[in-house]
């Protein structure tokens, strides 16, 4: 209660004689919001307008009487508090109206300032809990029914959105796929809608109440995607000081989403291979089995799986995972489906970022549709991010609309000729002599650039987090420290 500011509630006083009012005003003028009516009819008037949170009304006024009138009250403001201001001759009448729902409260005449101060107080503050629940109610609902239109939307989830022929027979492909049990390789360039089409899948099946996991394999190196997948057992290596669950096993009876799982190892191919065939999983260091009942959605951008098998992954293997292969077409060979696209994304961002503009000019529209997209959808996410903040208006025009730079490698330019120089010559000529002859490279340094390199890579990767750094590389914080400090890098 005392939170409250006492003065932001309104508390309409009514009584049909002057004086009763003037007393009112006298005592309670500066601690509550007043506003006053004389008798029960300029009060229901008043009523249209004022939406008070406490109610004072005397029992005894001709015409219409206290308990009456806070009848009628709450029939126009059910949240306001009814407080009666009566005599003891009036208690049998006042115990019905209590009961009835009229009168929340009342204070027998003579009233006492301190103590009516307190009954109004805490009046204000239930209707203001009130008031609140439902405002936090509303709250929950708007986004709820946010979340839901999220859900459902024809774009992000259960139908992909798109005008095109291309697109059609994607969205067609989803539904078919989505009802089986099938393990689905979706193929697409960098920036298509691959992590969008593995969350159709999902929702349209019947697996869309259990969990969706989603992997970006390309986050851990080596060996850690592996631990990452099937988990382990404490001591099972250096680091591994707790037992863990995979992300598999969190996908029990859901989906999974590997989102460019390469280069994979022996072991992790193999470990794979089981799991599809098999339902099993073995978290590393421990030889007890777990079966999981687990889609499989796999993304690779194209020319992925030529490098499989150059890099010798299982056949078998790629034959699991090709079961239904879904290729989804370049922005740029469908781009009757880029003004659905934008308009979806310019409601997106209107919406989060509470911007006015909610639609794109012709002008706009034919200049996104005349660009080349080399980032497909994500990049045209961005566009129209970017011109819903730059935008004044309600409308997206062509200024408002800024496209990546993405620099195209240039021709060397010719050598000119150089003059003779004897300390470049004696270096060719090292380097063209046997190898025995040539003079020994320091490993050493070169396997430091190295390692440089990849810590380097998973701190700026793991945001500067270096728990998660050595979790990734299997190794306890101190050994982490301790290469951090040996080779200078200062974080």
């Amino acid at each position: 209660m005392r939170d409250l500011d006492w003065n932001s509630f309104d508390v309409l006083v009514v009584d049909d004689e002057q004086d009763n009012l003037d007393a009112f005003r006298f005592a309670f003028r500066k601690s509550f919001k007043l506003h006053y009516a004389l008798g029960g009819a300029e009060a229901l008037s008043l009523l249209e307008r004022l939406d008070p949170a406490v109610i004072v009304a005397d029992q005894r006024m001709p015409g219409m009487s206290g308990i009456e009138f806070l009848k009628q009250a709450k029939e126009r403001r059910p949240d306001a508090a009814g407080v009666l201001l009566t005599a003891y001759a009036d208690m049998a009448v006042l115990i019905d109206a209590v009961n009835s729902g009229a009168v929340d409260r009342y204070v027998q005449k003579p009233w006492n300032s301190k103590e009516l101060a307190v009954v109004l107080r805490q009046a204000i503050a239930g209707v203001a809990t009130v008031r609140e629940n439902r405002r936090l109610r509303e709250q929950l609902a708007h986004y709820a029914g946010y979340l839901e239109r999220e859900q459902r939307d024809p774009i992000d989830f259960g139908e992909i959105a798109g005008e095109s022929e291309a697109m059609r027979e994607v969205a067609a492909r989803i539904g078919e796929v989505a009802k089986a049990a099938t393990h689905v390789l979706i193929e697409g360039e960098e920036g298509a809608e691959k992590e969008v089409v593995a969350r159709a899948i999902h929702v349209g099946s019947p697996r869309e109440e259990q969990p969706f996991v989603k992997v970006t394999c390309a986050a851990f190196r080596g060996e850690a995607l592996e631990r990452e997948l099937f988990g382990w057992r404490r001591g099972a290596f250096d680091g591994a000081f707790t037992e863990r669950a995979g992300r598999l096993e969190l996908a029990h009876r859901g989906t999974i989403y590997l989102d460019e799982p390469a280069p994979l190892t022996p072991s992790l191919q193999a470990r794979l291979l089981r799991v599809l065939t098999d339902g099993e999983v073995e978290r590393l260091g421990s030889t007890e089995t777990t079966r999981v009942d687990v889609r499989v959605v796999l993304s690779l951008t194209p020319g992925i799986e030529e490098a499989w098998a150059r890099a010798g992954v299982l056949p078998e293997l790629v034959s699991r995972l090709s079961v239904f292969p879904l290729r989804l077409p370049p922005l740029r060979e469908r781009r009757e489906d880029i003004r659905a696209l934008a308009e979806h994304f310019l409601r997106k961002y209107a919406r989060r970022n509470a911007r006015a503009a909610t639609s794109l000019s012709d002008e706009a529209i034919a200049k996104l549709t005349a660009y080349a997209w080399p980032g497909n959808t994500r990049e045209l996410e961005n566009v129209v991010e970017r011109a819903a903040i730059l935008s004044r208006g309600d409308v997206i025009l062509p200024e408002h609309l800024a496209f990546t730079a993405r620099p195209q490698p240039a021709e060397p330019p010719p050598r000119p000729p150089r003059a003779a120089d004897p300390e470049a010559d004696a270096a060719g000529k090292a380097l063209a002599a046997p190898a025995s002859s040539r003079p020994k490279l320091d490993l050493s340094s070169q396997l430091d650039d190295i390692e440089r390199r990849e810590l380097l890579a998973a701190l700026e990767r793991c945001g500067g987090n270096k728990a998660e750094v050595a979790r990734q590389f299997g190794m306890q914080r101190t050994t982490l420290y301790y290469r951090l400090k040996r080779l200078g890098i200062d974080t």
